[in-house]
Parts: C-alpha cells; structure tokens; sequence
C-alpha cells in the first residue's frame, strides 16, 4: 500500500503564508490523482485541492486564489503553498491518492494529516 506523510504544518496570523507538503512511498506516483482535504474541529472533511497525474488542477471556491497545488514527480511529493491564511483555514489538512473527476476525487489512500492553525 502507498504511505503518505504530510508537514508543513503550523501556527500562523492571520494573512501570513505557510507550505504544505506531502511525500508518498508510492511506486506509481506519476500516474496517480492528488489531492489535499482538509477537516475543521467539529466539521466533516472538505475536497481543497486536486492535481490529476496529467498537471491538471481543482480548487475549492474558499481557497481558489490563495493555495496552489503542484507536484514534483522526480521527488515523489505533492505541494500545497498558501498564502493569505484566515482564521477559517484553521484545520488538520490531508493528503490523498486517488481519482480526480473533474472537481470531484475518490481517495485510495490518506496521510495522517498535518495541523494548521491561523490566529486572528
């Protein structure tokens, strides 16, 4: 099964920037579907981000403009750099493989997360 380790993680006020990053052990990382969820205390977890194995990107409404998504296949690791954090950001974010359907994704496998918090 593909390992998944998220960091990057950290407290930070509101409108500074932090930069997520997950490594997969994954042997076909270049053929696999990415995408970053992220889960608010008390809330369900929520699609943030997608990246297809082809470059092609999704975004939420809630973060589109400010996170960015990328991938470094050579370094088996996905990227997700924020920037003008707000106190709702505050969440444990997720990286996942799986499948991307066009705004949608079908996780396989999931990370243990890493812990964002934003201060106002």
């Amino acid at each position: 099964q593909v390992q998944l380790v998220e960091s990057g993680g950290g407290l930070v006020q509101a409108g500074g920037s932090l930069r997520l990053s997950c490594a997969s052990s994954g042997a076909a990382f270049s053929i696999d579907d990415m995408g970053w969820y992220r889960q608010a205390p008390g809330k369900q977890r929520l699609l943030v981000a997608t990246i297809t194995h082809g470059g092609t990107t999704n975004y939420a409404d809630s973060v589109l403009g400010r996170f960015t998504i990328s991938r470094d296949n050579a370094k088996n690791t996905v990227y997700l750099p924020i920037n003008s954090l707000k106190p709702e950001d505050t969440a444990d974010y997720y990286c996942t493989t799986g499948k991307a359907y066009s705004g949608n994704f079908h996780p396989r496998y999931w990370g243990q997360g890493t812990q964002v918090t934003v201060s106002s």
